[in-house]
């Protein structure tokens, strides 16, 4: 094969997976404090009736179409559930989330995300006048982490969140106002995590640091708390759907009337992934679906 013909061939494969990966959706970009951010969904089939919005986050070095593949099982019974889901990018692939040693541009230049969120969710209200009342966020290791950031300090606009492969931030890594107002929160972490540690630690990956994180179970404490719940959680043990992948999960739940659900996914065995196990897009908005406001 030719220089020329190579070139062809890796030109053409890059475009089908560019394709596969976003073609099937609408790309938008809204200007915020002059900078262009750009965010994807997919148009329903259907009308909708003031369907709930999801957001879904790739996580850091990432992009839209990282998580539209991942979460192509949900995608396929959206609009049945009456629901838009919308994958946004990070300034240049990575979110200004709440650690503070985070080195990305995203941090450094302090990115105003709440603004782009905030015009994401005018944007859908107009366009699907989707129920401003159920507004989701599912976020992917750093995704996870500015999933957080969506709940600490824009509580009010979001029903709930589901965080994967993210602990909180370390006190003395916490670069956010927290607004310390309870909310259901998803967790799901793998306990054998090198680089978000299940027990807490520093994070860094190669050039990139991002500080320390508290433990998975201090993470849960933190929003059991806020909710107000005082009695241990309900332990159950996932179906074992992927015995050759050598993971397991438990899942606790914080549920007592009137208080927001906390739910952490432990992956025994799991490492910075996703389990095989169970498919953790549809575990979030099964999860999401309790947490829906109603008049």
């Amino acid at each position: 094969m030719n220089k020329t013909s190579l070139f062809l061939l890796c030109l053409v494969t890059f475009i089908c997976y560019q394709c596969n990966s976003q073609g099937n959706h609408v790309k938008e970009t809204l200007v915020i404090e002059g900078r262009e951010r750009v965010f994807y969904f997919k148009e329903p089939a259907a009308a909708l009736s003031e369907p709930s919005l999801v957001f879904i986050l790739h996580g850091s070095g990432g992009n839209a179409g990282n998580v539209i593949e991942k979460s192509k099982q949900l995608s396929a019974i959206a609009d049945g559930e009456n629901v838009v889901l919308v994958y946004p990018e990070g300034y240049q692939q990575y979110w200004n989330e709440c650690r503070k040693a985070a080195n990305s541009k995203a941090n450094l230049e302090n990115i105003n995300e709440e603004a782009f969120f905030d015009a994401m969710i005018a944007f859908f209200k107009k366009k699907y006048a989707i129920d401003d009342r159920n507004v989701f966020a599912i976020g992917t290791s750093g995704g996870g982490h500015m999933c957080y950031k969506l709940a600490l300090t824009m509580p009010r606009k979001f029903a709930a969140i589901t965080a994967l492969i993210a602990n909180l931030p370390d006190t003395d890594n916490m670069d956010c106002t927290e607004s310390k107002i309870a909310l259901p929160v998803m967790v799901v972490n793998g306990t054998a995590d090198p680089l978000n540690p299940y027990n807490g630690g520093m994070m860094r990956s190669g050039d990139f640091i991002m500080g320390n994180v508290r433990s998975t179970d201090r993470t849960i404490e933190y929003w059991t708390t806020l909710a107000g719940h005082t009695a241990p959680p309900v332990k159950e043990t996932l179906p074992d759907a992927d015995p050759g992948d050598g993971k397991t999960i438990e899942r606790y739940t914080y549920r007592s009337p009137g208080k927001p659900d906390v739910v952490l996914l432990k992956v025994i065995g799991g490492k910075h992934d996703l389990p095989g196990d169970a498919d953790v897009y549809l575990e979030a908005w099964n999860f999401f679906k309790r947490q829906q406001r109603v008049p």
